[in-house]
């Protein structure tokens, strides 16, 4: 997706209500880090670190972890996020970072819900910004992040790296 897609994408969300906050924050954090869509749904608070370089970790396919900086923008995002959503809880935390709460429970977000909510986006997306794909699913989020950071002359090696390809090949 180009830039416009995903900024489209992004701003059909209502960051006033805990939903849209919910969401906006997670098109921003899985197109940041570039991460599959299980990556983000599988991040705990305790992934986090915020000390003086922002980072999130990921455990991806084959139980591979990597450390994944976050921009500037991104942690202000979290921060809006962690104060409506864990207003209590301290990054050391155990809990799932998105969740939806269903019959009373609190429930890690599913990627099924994940899909969901990007279709809604996308289509509302696509009356402002022809260049959204009719099939919006969280892969192209990364598949984008890669894309425009090649463009912006980041070398293949360290694309690989960040989003835990074991081969360049991958890549």
């Amino acid at each position: 997706m180009s830039m416009e897609a995903i900024t489209a994408m992004v701003q059909q969300t209502n960051d006033r209500t805990p939903k849209g906050l919910r969401d906006r924050f997670f098109m921003i954090l899985i197109y940041d880090t570039g991460a599959r869509v299980q990556e983000v749904l599988d991040i705990k608070l305790f992934d986090f670190q915020l000390g003086r370089t922002p980072k999130v970790t990921l455990c991806g396919k084959g139980r591979k972890t990597r450390v994944v900086p976050l921009m500037e923008k991104t942690v202000q995002h979290l921060q809006k996020y962690l104060s409506i959503f864990h207003p209590d809880a301290e990054l050391a935390a155990e809990s799932p970072l998105f969740y939806s709460i269903t019959h009373g429970e609190k429930r890690p977000l599913s990627a099924r819900m994940v899909n969901y909510i990007l279709q809604k986006y996308s289509e509302a997306a696509r009356r402002v910004c022809p260049e959204v794909p009719e099939k919006v699913h969280a892969h192209m989020y990364r598949h984008s992040r890669a894309m425009h950071l090649y463009q912006e002359g980041m070398d293949l090696t360290l694309i690989s790296q960040w989003l835990g390809h074991s081969q360049l090949e991958t890549t």
